[in-house]
């Protein structure tokens, strides 16, 4: 195989280096972590992890219950521990003026880093700014979602982040089924925040505007579960009906996202029918020949952008993005998480992410492997006219499985991270890892990083297997945030161009436990 080029570029604080090259031989890391005890994280040879930040940094600015990056301040009314915050997809920005803050007349340097935080419910979910030129711990981590006068931020499942060029804006999602649409926060201070409402509510994780100015989402909204083997009444209901969609929000007016515009949905055709969802038959869905021709590798098959909603018409009250993507016949798929550009192709051809069911009694069963149980990597190839056609890259796999957050390295290294869970975790004895692929030959991907298990992550899980009640945290540590970036605020330097490339910075979360952020650089020779 063609060995996995990755080009980093070596950056001290406030200023970068010239750009390094390094190759990752196979095997990389020859094998994952096993879930025992709290192994370190391994990384490929030529590379190493410098630490950004972790959960129990302050914040300069703590509002509430909200106090340090990736704990909340709730240890007094927990029955076992505080909060954890979950910080995932980061976004990566440079701006050369720099930006403002809490602290009036301080200087927050020009490098930016800024992530979501999960938080599933309780209202408490937000948004930090990493201020990567400063080392007072005091003005280091900046908070852009204070809490109200009720103590909330009124956000939940906060995922999903990018930069819209077009708008100047911060665009967040929250993957909170059919509750909630995206947002976005200005770079003044304080940070304006607005609910975009005609990009509908649904579980949107993955957000990444094309060159145009239109957005492309992933949804994440796991389906009814079914049984592996329908002819055995024992067998467990662990294979999930795909319930999510691909959507393209084009609006009206691209630097104003508050104007309105169309919602889409991503179409299939198989055979000369539309692939699409089926409420009444989970089990037909889950098993169904279109769904296994979905994900033969090899084959191609037609895809294009159908509206499922449009302000101009439809008006603008809130809508549920999913039941409108089910009514209109688009195509339901299984977990899809994150989602990138291809650099080069002009914006018109993306990979996107499919986690699967993260169970090995459903990947164990042939037929269920074959339909993209153990999770998938998609290509979607759409031209201006929208419509186009859609692939299978790679079929996961027990050792390749439940891809998560996706990020382009360069315009032929994709970079899949897994979420296995704790669950599949420990059926597997296999913490996650981050995979290298080379579009050019996908069957042999390379493992990046071996994830380990922090100290506290191991703590954690203990406390779920042993169904601790009251226990509110995620256990093992999980890959996510994967990103990779020159931080160029404008069109001509965005995410899906070649030349963004240029002093690209690399970055990773290695969420739960002590919910570290950790940069990627060269080894030094």
């Amino acid at each position: 195989m063609r060995r996995a080029v990755l080009v980093v570029a070596v950056c001290a604080l406030g200023a970068a280096a010239a750009p390094a090259a390094a190759a990752i031989p196979p095997p990389g890391v020859p094998n994952a972590n096993h879930r025992v005890g709290h192994p370190a994280n391994k990384i490929a040879p030529g590379f190493t992890l410098t630490k950004i930040a972790q959960g129990s940094d302050p914040l300069e600015n703590p509002s509430g219950l909200i106090t340090k990056f990736g704990f909340l301040n709730d240890g007094s009314t927990q029955p076992v521990e505080p909060t954890k915050t979950e910080p995932d997809q980061n976004t990566y920005l440079v701006f050369k003026h720099g930006l403002p803050g809490p602290t009036h007349g301080y200087d927050y340097g020009t490098h930016f880093l800024f992530q979501p935080h999960e938080l599933f419910e309780g209202d408490l979910a937000y948004v930090t700014r990493i201020n990567l030129d400063v080392t007072d711990p005091a003005h280091r981590i900046t908070l852009l979602t204070p809490v109200g006068a009720d103590g909330l931020t009124h956000l939940n499942s906060l995922d999903g982040s990018t930069w819209d060029p077009f708008t100047h804006t911060l665009l967040a999602t929250q993957e909170n089924d059919n509750a909630a649409a995206p947002i976005q926060l200005s770079m003044d201070w304080p940070a304006k925040r607005t609910t975009l409402e005609a990009i509908g509510r649904g579980g949107y994780e993955g957000i990444h505007p094309d060159d145009q100015g239109n957005l492309i989402l992933a949804e994440d909204v796991g389906g009814t579960e079914v049984s592996v083997d329908p002819s055995n009444p024992a067998a467990p209901e662990v294979a999930k009906q795909p319930n999510s969609f691909i959507y393209r929000f084009v609006p009206t007016n691209r630097a104003d996202l508050t104007k309105g515009g169309k919602l889409q949905a991503l179409q299939v055709t198989i055979n000369g029918h539309a692939v699409r969802f089926h409420a009444a038959n989970p089990s037909g869905d889950v098993f169904s020949q279109d769904r296994l021709k979905l994900h033969t590798l090899g084959t191609s098959w037609p895809a294009k952008w159908i509206t499922i909603h449009n302000t101009a018409t439809n008006g603008t009250a809130p809508f549920d993005a999913n039941a409108l993507a089910k009514a209109a016949g688009a195509t339901p798929f299984e977990r899809p998480e994150n989602l990138q550009f291809r650099p080069g192709s002009g914006f018109h051809t993306f990979v996107f992410a499919a986690t699967g069911d993260t169970n090995a009694d459903a990947g164990s069963v042939p037929a269920l492997a074959k339909r993209g149980s153990w999770g998938s990597l998609f290509t979607v190839r759409i031209g201006a006219g929208g419509q186009g056609h859609i692939s299978i890259l790679a079929l996961g796999d027990a050792t390749h499985a439940a891809f998560d957050n996706v990020a382009f390295a360069d315009p032929s290294t994709l970079l899949a991270a897994e979420d296995r869970g704790d669950g599949l975790h420990a059926q597997l004895n296999t913490l996650d890892s981050l995979w290298a692929y080379d579009m050019t030959d996908p069957a042999h991907p390379v493992r990046f990083i071996a994830e380990g298990r922090d100290p506290a992550a191991q703590h954690d899980a203990a406390l779920l297997d042993a169904g601790t009640p009251g226990f509110q945290n995620e256990g093992d540590n999980e890959v996510t945030g994967v990103h990779v970036s020159s931080g160029s605020p404008f069109v001509a330097g965005m995410q899906g161009r070649v030349g963004a490339f240029a002093g690209a910075r690399w970055f990773f979360t290695q969420q739960h436990g002590k919910n570290q952020l950790w940069e990627i650089l060269p080894e030094a020779s």
